[in-house]
């Protein structure tokens, strides 16, 4: 008689295995808490930046200057893709509202497409007001939301070192 089949473990989610593994092996790798809780805080920030283009070499910068893991940073940044082409709209918007003067009310597609049919130097006007007005929105937001993450997190990533130890010790 052949033996019963094991049971296959349930398959990971895909949050567990993209985010939540990956991150879990930076705190092995020598990572304390607080440098990770400053990653992630950071990478949310710098992925939500208003700026096409502008997400890797800004990640790249921070994590440079602040000596942090630019690999756990990209990865973060790289998950809030989808949050940033969210946001960018709506960033754009309140940017012009902020600093388009008079014509900040007409950011729309439509709008923008025939003020670039109609007056092309009005509509990079336009534009590049209202990306500054964006950034200095993200600039603003963005101070308060690391601090306001750094402190929840730290804890947070405390607590599974600590867990990670015991269930160590244990093990061996």
């Amino acid at each position: 008689m052949p033996p019963p089949p094991l049971a296959t473990p349930p398959a990971a989610s895909w949050l567990r295995r993209r985010v939540l593994t990956p991150l879990l092996h930076l705190l092995k790798q020598g990572l304390s808490p607080g440098q990770l809780a400053l990653t992630v805080a950071l990478g949310v920030v710098v992925g939500v930046v208003p700026l096409f283009g502008a997400t890797t070499a800004l990640a790249v910068l921070v994590a440079w200057r602040l000596r942090l893991n630019i690999a756990a940073l990209q990865l973060v940044t790289h998950l809030l893709t989808p949050v940033q082409l969210l946001l960018l709209p709506v960033l754009l918007t309140q940017g012009a509202r902020l600093l388009g003067g008079p014509s900040a009310q007409v950011l729309s597609v439509s709008s923008v497409r025939h003020l670039i049919a109609t007056d092309w130097r009005e509509a990079l006007h336009l534009l590049w007001r209202a990306e500054l007005g964006a950034l200095a929105i993200w600039a603003v937001g963005g101070t308060l939301l690391v601090g306001m993450l750094y402190l929840v997190l730290k804890p947070v990533f405390a607590r599974i070192v600590a867990r990670q130890e015991v269930e160590e010790v244990t093990a061996s």
